[in-house]
């Protein structure tokens, strides 16, 4: 009796073990059915945590009742939902060939990294940056003859650079035909003179015709109205004529030392007004259209940073520099104080503005080489790619001609998640409408 109840024990123990080591199975079994996947490629299904192998997100535990895997019809995750499956194209503005919408959930939308941005109403403004030279304004140089031969006595202006003002002498000349002019001159006076008490009328004017003939020779052979007038109250004449300057400016350029012979027609100096200059500017063939005469410009000098010179577009020349394919541009500036040096090196700045148009966030736009995408956002987590038409893009902003409309939210960061993912589904989704296809044929 005693034996049979120990046997008896024993086999309860044994069974109650069983049943243990039986629930303790079933639990690891239920535990080791947890599964994982990626947010945004929620088709690659792991037992394990880890990465996706496709994009490197973190995978996260598939919610209860959640099946993993893709299905051709709309269905949300608990944190991306299946994309809409999409196989339309078109044209700018419509669906993109390759592409399929996706819906993202919030939480995906967070994983991810995913921002958007409201399309505005607006223009964009930017600055054309142009490297340019300065140069002597030509309206404003003035090259220095003399109309007579003559020996140079004494130079006033003896070297390159010098200022000089106009009507201040500038040299003094040794000329026999001036001397024999101020002779022909001082004869005629002295004629005239004598003739005054004349009865005989046209013996009078001839006399004073001669004088003024006299007058005007002096007068254009550029003799001073002051030199004419000590002629006239001293009556001999001058061994030299002292010549004024004809412009204010800087000698740019001198020809002539003291004691040279001259000839009519040489050039001895070259004067320069530089209280205005030019600055000849390369501007790119891409920016030349937005370029036009009287556009306002402005420069820095690095030697005074902070007083800009403000300046405009004078002139656009009809054709390119060959070598650098640039188009140049002669913009005119004030120049106080010649802070601007001839042949100095400047970067001049022209502010332009787009016409008005729809602007966007520069990085909601994708740029394949052939064509522009942007991912927009319609409503909750739906993203739709479409083909855009980018104008001008400055300063983080771009202006889209065309496939975005103001008020329409874009995709402005994680784009690239969004893209490969778009296509992945369209990949999915054409390789199913082949297998129903070839499943369908005869």
């Amino acid at each position: 009796m005693t034996t049979l109840l120990a046997r008896s024990i024993a086999l309860a123990w044994v069974t109650v073990a069983v049943l243990v080591v039986l629930i303790a199975g079933c639990s690891h079994a239920s535990t080791s059915t947890s599964q994982y996947h990626c947010p945004m490629h929620p088709t690659y299904v792991s037992d394990t945590p880890g990465d996706c192998p496709i994009c490197g997100m973190r995978l996260v535990p598939i919610a209860n009742g959640e099946k993993s895997g893709w299905s051709p019809t709309p269905r949300a995750s608990a944190v991306v939902g299946v994309p809409v499956i999409s196989n339309e194209t078109g044209g700018i503005g419509g669906q993109v060939p390759g592409h399929a919408p996706i819906e993202v959930s919030a939480e995906g939308m967070r994983l991810a990294g995913v921002q958007t941005a409201v399309a505005e109403q607006g223009h964009i403004e930017r600055t054309i940056h142009a490297a340019g030279i300065v140069r002597a304004d030509e309206r404003r140089i003035r090259h220095v003859h003399t109309k007579v031969a003559g020996w140079i006595e004494k130079l006033y202006a003896d070297f390159t650079g010098e200022a000089v003002q106009k009507g201040r002498p500038i040299l003094t000349i040794y000329s026999q035909e001036l001397l024999a002019s101020q002779q022909e001159y001082l004869r005629a006076r002295e004629a005239a003179q004598r003739l005054q008490g004349s009865s005989v009328a046209g013996a009078r004017q001839g006399a004073d015709d001669m004088l003024a003939a006299a007058r005007q020779r002096l007068e254009l052979f550029d003799v001073p109205p002051e030199f004419i007038g000590a002629l006239d109250q001293s009556g001999s004449p001058q061994r030299t004529v002292t010549l004024l300057a004809p412009a204010s400016g800087i000698v740019t350029s001198k020809q002539i030392v003291e004691g040279q012979q001259i000839e009519p027609g040489m050039e001895l100096f070259s004067i320069s007004d530089l209280s205005r200059v030019w600055i000849e500017a390369d501007v790119y063939e891409s920016e030349a259209s937005a370029i036009h005469v009287g556009q306002d410009a402005r420069l820095a000098l690095p030697s005074d940073p902070g007083a800009p010179l403000t300046g405009k577009v004078k002139y656009i020349y009809p054709y390119l520099t060959p070598d650098t394919r640039t188009l140049k541009v002669r913009f005119d500036f004030a120049n106080p104080g010649l802070k601007l040096k001839l042949d100095m090196f400047v970067n001049v700045d022209l502010t332009v503005q787009t016409d008005e148009g729809v602007i966007v966030p520069d990085s909601a736009i994708m740029d394949t080489g052939v064509r522009q995408i942007a991912f927009v956002n319609p409503t909750g987590g739906r993203f739709e790619p479409r083909l855009v038409r980018v104008g001008i893009r400055a300063d983080g902003k771009a202006q889209v001609l065309d496939g975005i409309q103001p008020g329409e939210r874009v995709a402005t960061k994680a784009n690239f998640l969004l893209d490969s993912e778009s296509r992945l589904r369209a990949a999915i989704s054409g390789a199913e409408e082949r297998s129903k296809t070839s499943d369908g044929a005869p």
